[in-house]
């Protein structure tokens, strides 16, 4: 009994005395608070003298004493925690730093490299050691702390994460990007990398720094492809594709991958309407591989980009397309006609209709095409919605809508089936229907593919906007007159027309639909200084009505993309954002603005 009410008795005491400890420890932090710091030190200096309370009254006894320019009686506190805790490095690291505020270089360096020698070999220490210099803004310290136990560890890419992180926070980008690689190194880390790149990669002269370093990696470990994929996967971001490829086809070739990695890339190239170096991706597809399965997809899209680069040239020269039909027969006779090759037979047919005037002559390559590609459905309703517009050509509207309604039907609720609905929404429009265009264009806004609810979107408003003015419709026949014109490929005669509606419905609500028309086909046709003058005639005389943002969309991306004058874009582009928040062309203007400023882009 007298043993347990000792145990009790001294419980209680020991009680007390943490209580009365703890009470003792916040009055010091509150007179610390309030600057009176003499009142401070003597309340920590008692507390000083027990071991148990050392730790907790660490911080604020060295404020205080720093404080009171007392550093002698710092220095003999922060020895005696060096001794209690058997060596603690933080206590070893506050030494160095009071030696530092002393004036006393030597000792402080002294202080700091033994502070890190006593971590390197501990993991979970270097990084308690880290936070501590962090906290007290010794960025270089740390460093020297990772990289002395990355040393002893015999690594030269351990602490990689936390390296780059205090480079990041120092500023310097280089030393910041070389860490991360490092880190990316390990296959789980190699997303978070790319990730954090485009992240920390804020513009264009970093970007130029993360090249560089990347190129410099890619020399110096060329075994290691890494480094390579990581090059070409920044290029593809900048749409540099050329350099992409020179990249991905050292891997190609290295690897012996057989060209799967560079196809994407051809294909990306050709999305993103890079028809040169799309075309070049293919060639070297073609060259490289020419026992592959996908040979006769490789030849087709390195014609199909010749194809685009021929057409984006005005005026198109017509000895270039009979060139792109040769090039198509051959292959044709080479490979044969199958299920691989059809889609050549329709880009040929395409060629002599649209740009041969060879109408008759592509009716019947399409036909043929239709026969032979029986077993896809797909297939034979897109030959037939391109056999549909041929015969819009010859100006057959009967055939076409014949054609275009079969579609309708066999893919009834798909975006084949809707682009058939457009199609008959756009015949009905060319010859004056203007009721029924707009009763299945209003159906057509609600359609599952953007770029179909955009288009009948679009029409919808051009029809509403025109159409009850005047009962015989007069001005809206003539305009949609001149889009069949231009449908049909006579530029010419449509640029006749539009010059006299200009003059013949000036003030009449279509007036401005009538110059955007003919900016658009000015710039089509090649003649870009008539294209910028009619977009800036819309923007000062019509820039509150419904085709105000798509002019001053046209505009910018005309100076970025024709003009090469990027800082007159950006403006534009700046102009759009502010004066039209809710356009449709918010989003890739926003983009542009972006690309344009240097930011660097997902």
């Amino acid at each position: 009994m007298l043993k347990s009410a000792l145990l009790i008795f001294f419980s209680i005491l020991t009680i007390g005395l943490y209580a009365q400890g703890q009470q003792d420890i916040e009055v010091g932090l509150e007179y610390l608070k309030a600057g009176e710091y003499e009142k401070a030190k003597s309340i920590f200096q008692k507390l000083s003298k027990s071991k148990d309370k050392l730790k907790v009254i660490h911080k604020p006894y060295l404020q205080t004493l720093s404080r009171l320019k007392e550093f002698e009686e710092a220095e003999k506190f922060l020895k005696k925690e060096i001794k209690y805790s058997e060596g603690e490095a933080k206590y070893e690291a506050d030494l160095g730093r009071l030696y530092e505020i002393m004036q006393k270089s030597e000792e402080a360096k002294k202080q700091y490299d033994k502070s890190i020698n006593k971590v390197k070999s501990d993991e979970p220490a270097v990084y308690e050691l880290v936070k501590e210099y962090i906290e007290n803004n010794q960025y270089d310290w740390a460093i020297q702390t990772f990289k002395a136990a990355r040393e002893f560890q015999k690594s030269e890419t351990k602490f990689a994460f936390g390296l780059a992180k205090i480079f990041n926070a120092q500023g310097k980008k280089q030393e910041m990007i070389e860490e991360y690689l490092n880190y990316g190194l390990s296959e789980k880390a190699r997303d978070v990398v790319q990730n954090i790149f485009q992240d920390e990669i804020k513009d264009e002269k970093e970007a130029d720094i993360f090249e560089k370093v990347l190129y410099s990696k890619v020399q110096k470990f060329p075994e290691e492809s890494y480094f390579a994929e990581i090059l070409t996967w920044h290029l593809i971001q900048k749409k540099e594709f050329f350099k992409a490829f020179v990249q991905a086809r050292a891997l190609d070739r290295r690897y012996k991958k057989e060209g799967v990695q560079v196809t994407d890339l051809g294909f990306l190239a050709h999305q993103n309407k890079d028809y040169v170096n799309s075309g070049k991706i293919f060639e070297y597809l073609v060259k490289e591989y020419p026992r592959h399965q996908n040979y006769p997809l490789w030849r087709r899209m390195m014609i199909q980009a010749k194809e685009e680069v021929i057409k984006e040239t005005y005026p198109i020269n017509k000895s270039d397309i009979r060139v792109l039909i040769t090039e198509y027969t051959k292959m044709l006779e080479e490979i044969g006609t199958n299920q691989k090759t059809l889609e050549a037979v329709k880009s040929k047919a395409l060629l002599y209709a649209f740009y041969l005037n060879e109408k008759d002559t592509a009716i019947v390559v399409l036909e043929s095409a239709i026969k032979l590609g029986q077993g896809d459905q797909q297939f034979v309703d897109k030959c037939k919605l391109d056999l549909g517009d041929i015969y819009l050509l010859k100006s057959e509207p009967w055939e076409a809508t014949l054609l275009y309604s079969q579609v309708e039907k066999s893919s009834k609720d798909s975006p084949i089936g809707y682009d058939a609905k457009l199609r008959n929404a756009k015949l009905s429009y060319f010859r004056g229907e203007f009721d029924l265009a707009k009763e299945v264009l209003d159906i057509l806004k609600q359609a599952t593919t953007r770029e179909i609810a955009n288009d009948a979107m679009e029409l919808s408003l051009l029809i509403q906007d025109n159409t009850g003015v005047d009962s015989t419709e007069k001005a809206m026949k003539e305009y949609s007159g001149i889009e069949l014109l231009l449908f049909q490929n006579r530029v010419d005669e449509a640029l006749v027309k539009l010059n006299q509606m200009e003059g013949k419905y000036n003030g009449n609500s279509i007036e401005d639909e009538v110059i955007f028309l003919r900016a658009k086909t000015f710039l089509k046709k090649g003649d870009t200084e008539a294209g910028v003058k009619d977009l800036e005639k819309i923007i000062q005389k019509f820039s509150i009505d419904i085709l105000g943002d798509n002019a001053l969309y046209l505009l910018a991306k005309t100076y970025q993309d024709k003009l090469n004058q990027p800082s007159k874009a950006m403006k534009l582009f700046q102009e759009l954002l502010t004066k039209y928040p809710g356009s449709i062309y918010g989003a890739d203007s926003r983009k542009r603005f972006r690309n344009l400023r240097g930011d660097a882009i997902n």
